[in-house]
């Protein structure tokens, strides 16, 4: 199974991602070793994942997600 995820940051913004476990990769992104952007951004709390039977389909996902704006986004994860 893959994973899509999205992020809230300290400064409230969101970060969306996909992963195979969202766990681990969460502890990642709090370790600073996920992306460069949580890096600058520190992720506070999971808000969003969804499930998908394969690779292509959770990345494409992403990648629908990642168009969308941030009040869609906040929609999307039930938090508007």
């Amino acid at each position: 199974m893959y994973y899509v995820y999205i992020l809230l940051t300290e400064n409230n913004t969101l970060y969306c991602g996909y992963t195979d476990n969202v766990e681990k990769r969460f502890e990642k992104h709090l370790s600073g070793l996920g992306a460069k952007y949580t890096r600058a951004n520190k992720p506070v709390k999971i808000v969003y994942q969804a499930e998908f039977e394969t690779k292509s389909a959770a990345m494409k996902e992403e990648a629908r997600i990642k168009k969308l704006n941030r009040n869609e986004k906040l929609r999307l994860a039930g938090l508007l």
